[in-house]
This record gives structure tokens, C-alpha cells and sequence, in this order.
């Protein structure tokens, strides 16, 4: 049985945090390199009292309301998150409830980051594959903004807060499901990481703050991302892993006709594109007004190349996730 991508929406919060707000807090950050550099001229942060489970009823009901969607024939909800409302009960579980779906549902959390939407999206695959669900909401949610020192400039200028939500249908979409691969590598688990507030290492009252050398602030409750080695991560495997999905698929790269990568930051992205030598108008880059928003870049950067009509000529897709972990993956969606 097919897997088809049947529809996309998605919530971004209401507060923004513009390039010039970050400016005037940091005037050594120049607006236009800020905008030159990273691709970004605005993102959206989270309320103090809005959190993952909100921000994804917020992105399921407007899926429901754009496209004309029976929540009644909602019978599996794949929540992915690495910010939940709590360690338990499960956030997907609460939302279930919130959006008044079913309870003869099956809900569950799944913890990823930038390759999340990917994987989400084969767990759909299978459960409809499997007769185990004919109708699966895949939500992505996360408020890194919750995670980052007000004084660290670099992560503030990178990371937006946002969710999407997507349907994956037994029923014809706009796209199928096809290929997909996959890859982890946790050596790097330390080059991004929250690392307090897990079992391993409690949250502690007595963190003392830390300034690097390019003037970030941040302690073991924040958000701490090694931005060198993360570039030179993606240098390695992107590639590999887009070489690999086209091989699994039997294609080419003159097949595709649109590449969506996660929304990192403008420069890794142009600079993966290069070197694997995509024509730039077969690349696709959304993030302008949103930012890096981690596992709901990819279903955002979908839904807008669709409305822009880059679908419509279209045959072959590539989606590509990759970062924190290290984990990646890469599927190819049939028009």
C-alpha cells in the first residue's frame, strides 16, 4: 500500500525576533551580515507560557481548517519533539486530547532533531505499508528559543521556534513516498547538545556562565552547538547520504527537480549545494522570515514550494535531514 504526502500546514509563534532587535542588543552584529551570512531576517520565538504541545494544536488545527481534514479519520499521531511539554506523559498523548482526536489512536513521542521530519515521515510509510494506519498526522514542534542564553548571539541569530503539521495518507496526495536512507553517528552527540536536565546531569541552580571567544554566553542548561564541527559534519555525509538516496532510487541527479534540504543557515546550505553541484534553481531555501526552526524546516520549506508552484512541473523530490545526534537522513517523494 502507497504512502502519500496528502497535505502540509504549519504554525509559527507570534512574538519576532527581527535583525535589528538582535542589532540593538548586540551592536557589534551587523544587520547585513547577519542576513548575508545565515540566510535569516527574522525568527519567531515561543511565548514564556507557549509550548511544544501548543504550537502543535495550533499546526494540526490549521491543517484541519486549510484542508478541509476529518480529525475523526486521524487513526496514528508521530510527535517529534526534543523539547516536550514533559519527560512524561508522553506530549503526543496530551495533544491527542487537545485536538479531540480519537482514542482509538496510537500516539507517540520520537526525540530528533534536524533529521526528524524524514524519519517521521518513514514511520508514517511503514505504519500504512504495515495495515497498522490509513491516516497519519506526523507533527514536528520545538522551541530551541527555550534552550538559549539571552546573551548567545550566535544561537539566537540562527534558531526560530515553530511546528508543522503533515498528513500521510493511504488515500492520493500530492506526492508518494518512495526511498529512503538513513545514518546516525552519536561521536558527535557533544557537538550539539542541551546538556543538563536529563537523568544523566539534573538541572543544577549553581551553573556559572561561560563566554567563548566570540563573545556567546551559555551554561549546561543551555543550548551549546559546536558550529566548526557541525559544518564539517554535514561536509562529509550530505553528500554521501545524497549520493546514496539516488542510488537506492535507481536516479540520477539530472532526475530531480527539486532538492529540500534542512534549513541549517544560508552559507552551509549554498555551500553543500555547491559541492555536490545542484543547479540553483533546482535548490530550494526557506527560511528567510522563520530561521533554523530544526525538525519543521523541511515540512515548512515543502509547504512554501508548493504554494510558489515549484511542484507543479515537478516529478522527482529529494528531502534531506541532518544534524543533531549526529543523525541523517534523505528520502525521494514521487509527483
Amino acid at each position: 500500500m502507497k504512502a502519500n504526502i496528502k497535505a502540509i500546514s504549519y504554525y509559527l509563534p507570534e512574538e519576532i525576533l527581527s535583525n535589528d532587535l538582535i542589532n540593538k542588543e548586540f551592536p557589534e552584529w551587523d544587520i547585513e551580515k547577519i542576513s548575508s551570512k545565515t540566510g535569516i531576517n527574522s525568527r519567531h520565538i515561543s511565548a514564556k507560557d507557549e509550548f511544544s504541545s501548543d504550537m502543535a494544536v495550533k499546526a494540526a488545527e490549521r491543517l484541519f481548517a486549510e484542508h478541509n481534514i476529518d480529525k475523526s479519520t486521524i487513526d496514528y499521531l508521530l510527535f517529534c519533539t526534543q523539547s516536550p511539554d514533559y519527560f512524561l506523559p508522553t506530549t503526543a498523548c496530551i495533544i491527542q486530547d487537545k485536538l479531540g482526536l480519537n482514542t482509538s489512536i496510537g500516539a507517540l513521542d520520537f526525540n530528533l532533531g534536524c533529521s526528524g521530519f524524514v524519519y517521521g515521515l518513514s514511520l508514517a510509510k511503514g505504519l500504512i505499508a504495515g495495515e497498522m494506519a490509513k491516516n497519519v498526522l506526523l507533527i514536528t514542534s520545538e522551541t530551541y528559543s527555550k534552550f538559549i542564553h539571552h546573551k548567545d548571539k550566535s544561537n539566537k541569530t540562527i534558531f526560530g521556534d515553530a511546528a508543522a503539521a503533515t498528513l500521510i495518507s493511504s488515500e492520493r496526495g500530492f506526492c508518494s513516498l518512495d526511498k529512503f536512507i538513513f545514518g546516525t553517528d552519536g561521536k558527535g552527540a557533544e557537538n550539539l547538545i542541551v546538556k543538563q536536565g536529563g537523568m544523566r546531569f539534573p538541572v543544577s541552580n549553581e551553573n556559572e556562565d561561560i563566554q567563548d571567544e566570540y563573545g556567546n554566553v551559555r551554561n549546561d542548561k543551555n543550548l551549546y552547538m559546536n558550529g566548526a564541527e557541525i559544518f564539517n559534519f554535514t561536509g562529509e555525509f550530505v553528500p554521501k547520504l545524497t549520493e546514496a538516496i539516488l542510488e537506492k532510487s535507481n536516479l540520477t541527479k539530472e532526475d530531480i527537480d527539486l532538492y529540500i534540504f534542512h534549513q541549517a543557515n544560508k552559507y552551509m546550505l549554498n555551500h553543500l549545494r555547491k559541492k555536490i553541484k545542484i543547479p540553483e534553481e533546482k535548490f530550494f531555501i526557506a527560511m528567510e522570515e522563520c530561521g533554523n526552526t530544526v525538525s519543521s524546516t523541511i515540512p515548512i520549506a515543502l509547504y512554501e514550494a508548493q504554494k510558489q508552484g515549484k511542484l507543479i512541473e515537478s516529478k522527482n523530490l529529494i528531502l534531506a535531514g541532518f544534524g543533531v545526534g549526529y543523525s541523517w537522513a534523505a528520502c525521494n517523494l514521487i509527483i
